[in-house]
């Protein structure tokens, strides 16, 4: 009781000593046209527009022309008019995160939507788009996240405050690879992104992958594809900031989003709405602009608290080099790459091993550990560089002793890599097995 009477006291605290008004004089596409005192307005302040209906329909302020404001809804225009009343907020959308959000579900406005009731609102003020730490100020990546994946766990360690992304064409299994690494993460909270999802699968992740023991330890964010754009891009930001309010109190958090792309989406059709031109293959400047905005909040914070980032995010066409996915990989530490051809072997979760990387892993691991995965990535290596001969027949054996060696221990890599969603494997487990694997003899005469 003492929670709520508080967070009550807090809302009142926070109303506005004016309102400021204005009309609608236009609705053209997803914009509405609004006119009336602007002066103070500012691009990302917030209004809400009474319909004829008297519904409030929350809006963003998007763009200013010819002396009147232009602002998208966050819902439907239906039932907005000419001269229906407009309520300026003039103020940046803010959360009040609070420890007991954890085994919540909220929308992009930081709400419950998960029918337990509302929320309790915390004292301290999450601004919903903000800057990250000063850069000269954060702390380094330090110490592993186990994840309960042996692939990821073995060959591309991830460490706390890292940001990776995982990259895939569709159906290949990232929203997958992304849910066991929910159920199994050792971290103290996790803060979970679905931008742009389908809306079935929302129960699936809840009652399926994190299950009710993860769930107590997460936040779920959701705007599904149906919703506005504009909700689809600010859950991002909400998944960011309730991310932040734990960091700051010394947790280290896990925060997966799934998926950037949508989000790039999502900001490329509020910029063309605006008459932004498209820049490439349809993706706005603005999208290029938001993306470091957006994932640079990620990361080791100024004290005691991280904040390690798993970003999915969709390549077009299986084209890892399309432009969200090459602006994304440069932003961040490392990129698991899943490969169609492996997932058509059923080799899960399909990840090339090769192609992906983790940049801070060297740092993190032991010599002994570096050591281990260094010979198993050398045995995969030689092993698809020939390949195509090995499977033809064409390889003779004693040719090449390292070629020999790899046709000998890469079954059994293989089969380390395989993993079923419901398994689970600790970062001691990943190491003793895959050391276990290569200190199997090679026996030449075989």
């Amino acid at each position: 009781m003492g929670d709520l009477t508080s967070s009550i006291i807090n809302s009142i605290n926070r109303l506005d000593d004016a309102f400021y008004h204005g009309k609608v004089c236009g609705v053209q596409g997803l914009f509405v046209e609004i006119s009336g005192l602007i002066d103070g307005m500012s691009v990302g302040d917030g209004c809400d527009v009474i319909n004829n209906r008297g519904e409030k329909i929350p809006c963003e302020i998007v763009s200013f022309r010819d002396g009147k404001v232009l602002a998208m809804p966050y819902g439907s225009i239906e039932g907005i008019g000419v001269n229906c009343d407009v309520e300026f907020t003039m103020s940046s959308p803010v959360i009040y995160p609070h420890e007991s959000w954890l085994g919540r579900i909220v929308n992009a406005f930081g709400e419950a939507i998960d029918g337990k009731g509302p929320l309790i609102k915390g004292n301290k003020p999450y601004f919903i788009k903000t800057s990250p730490p000063p850069a000269p100020f954060r702390d380094r990546v330090k110490g592993k996240v186990d994840l309960g994946v042996k692939a990821v766990n073995a060959f591309l360690t991830i460490c706390k405050g890292q940001r990776m992304g995982i990259f895939a064409g569709s159906g290949v299994g990232k929203s997958t690879l992304m849910s066991m690494m929910a159920r199994n993460t050792n971290s103290d909270i996790s803060v979970i992104g679905l931008i742009g999802e389908r809306g079935r699968e929302a129960k699936e992740f809840i009652e399926d992958v994190l299950g009710e023991e993860g769930m107590k330890k997460s936040v779920l964010v959701l705007a599904t594809s149906d919703e506005s754009p504009l909700l689809r891009r600010q859950a991002a930001y909400v998944t960011m900031a309730i991310s932040e309010y734990f960091r700051d109190e010394n947790k280290d958090v896990l925060c997966m989003m799934d998926s950037i792309t949508r989000f790039a989406m999502a900001q490329r059709e509020i910029a063309l709405s605006v008459g932004e031109p498209p820049a490439s293959k349809g993706y706005t400047p603005s999208v290029f602009s938001e993306l470091p905005k957006l994932l640079e909040r990620a990361g080791p914070g100024a004290g005691n608290g991280t904040i390690t980032g798993l970003f999915t995010v969709l390549v077009d066409g299986d084209d890892h080099n399309e432009p969200i996915a090459d602006a994304v990989r440069s932003i961040l530490d490392g990129h698991i790459v899943l490969d169609r051809a492996i997932a058509e072997r059923n080799r899960y979760p399909a990840i090339n091993i090769l192609r992906s990387i983790s940049r801070t892993m060297p740092d993190c691991d032991t010599k002994e550990e570096y050591a281990i995965v260094a010979k198993a990535r050398k045995y995969i290596a030689s092993y698809e560089d020939m390949a195509e001969l090995i499977r033809l027949g064409a390889y003779k054996k004693g040719s090449n002793r390292d070629v020999d060696e790899a046709i000998f221990y890469y079954p059994m890599i293989e089969e380390f890599l395989s993993q079923t969603k419901r398994d689970r494997f600790s970062l001691e487990q990943c190491y003793e097995m895959l050391g276990n694997i290569l200190a199997t003899p090679y026996l030449a005469e075989e």
